[in-house]
């Protein structure tokens, strides 16, 4: 599919690539304000608007966690309807340091399609946000399964057998305090690398020797065989693709994450307090 793509490009390269690419705006709200209105209160030039709950999502449950993968289908519908194409190339950005873009960029990458996460997001473009939206289109974009090899189930990320990194904040890894699951704390055996703590205040990457520290610290030199999980496989996904830009391979998501862990009441938890 052309150039390879590394996981993150600075808006100098968006720049320099003029209509070579899909914007994609993927603000989402943990506590349910909406980021579609956020988009409609201005965003960045050309962006179409990606909506995790309806598109990046399947229906919660307990057995699934808040935000499973959507069925490939739905997947492949909301791309459409945001005008992307099979061989576009796709910059996901968000308001977030790209912990909440890292899903649609994830979701694309493990699909065999170029895609990106703008460092930076929203802050990284220099001129103003537009109120304009682009032109509706219909994309043109098949249905692809989710590959088996990207992901890990909720006894694999339990198990003790495969490297396990938890990607919230220390506060509910450590089980201080967890706003939206019914336990709190961690998986056994599960290391803590914050996905927020690989960024600065302007939601650029940290430096990449500063970030290979935040793993290095946790026990973590190599994304082979690791499993990556969050709260529900959204931020999850940004360590993963951090990883992969620094050069340590690819590790898998347990979509389900925290979630899902936190309702089998059949299964530990761990806490460090």
């Amino acid at each position: 599919m052309g150039e390879e793509m590394k996981p993150f490009v600075d808006w100098s390269w968006c720049a320099d690539n003029p209509g070579k690419f899909v914007l994609a705006d993927c603000r989402w709200y943990l506590d349910g304000s909406s980021g579609r209105d956020a988009y409609d209160r201005g965003h960045l030039p050309d962006a179409v608007f990606v909506d995790l709950d309806q598109w990046l999502s399947g229906p919660a449950s307990p057995g699934a966690g808040r935000n499973p993968l959507p069925e490939p289908e739905v997947f492949a519908e909301g791309m459409r309807q945001a005008g992307i194409d099979e061989s576009d190339t796709v910059v996901a950005y968000d308001d977030a340091g790209g912990v909440i873009a890292a899903r649609l960029v994830w979701m694309l990458r493990s699909t065999g399609h170029k895609a990106s996460i703008l460092n930076g997001g929203l802050a990284a473009y220099p001129g103003e946000p537009t109120t304009n939206t682009p032109a509706p289109r219909t994309g043109d974009f098949p249905v692809h399964a989710w590959p088996a090899h990207v992901l890990a189930d909720i006894s694999e990320a339990s198990g003790g057998t495969y490297p396990v990194i938890d990607a919230r904040n220390r506060d509910r890894y450590d089980g201080l305090q967890d706003p939206v699951d019914p336990r709190p704390g961690h998986i056994p055996g599960a290391v803590n690398v914050p996905c927020r703590e690989n960024i600065d205040s302007s939601g650029q990457l940290l430096p990449e020797q500063q970030v290979r520290a935040n793993f290095e610290r946790a026990g973590v030199t190599s994304a082979g065989n690791t499993v990556s999980y969050c709260g529900s496989g959204v931020t999850a996904c940004h360590n993963l693709l951090v990883m992969e830009q620094l050069g340590m391979g690819s590790g898998r998501l347990f979509v389900g994450g925290w979630s899902q862990y936190a309702r089998a009441n059949d299964r530990p938890v761990a806490t460090t307090i």
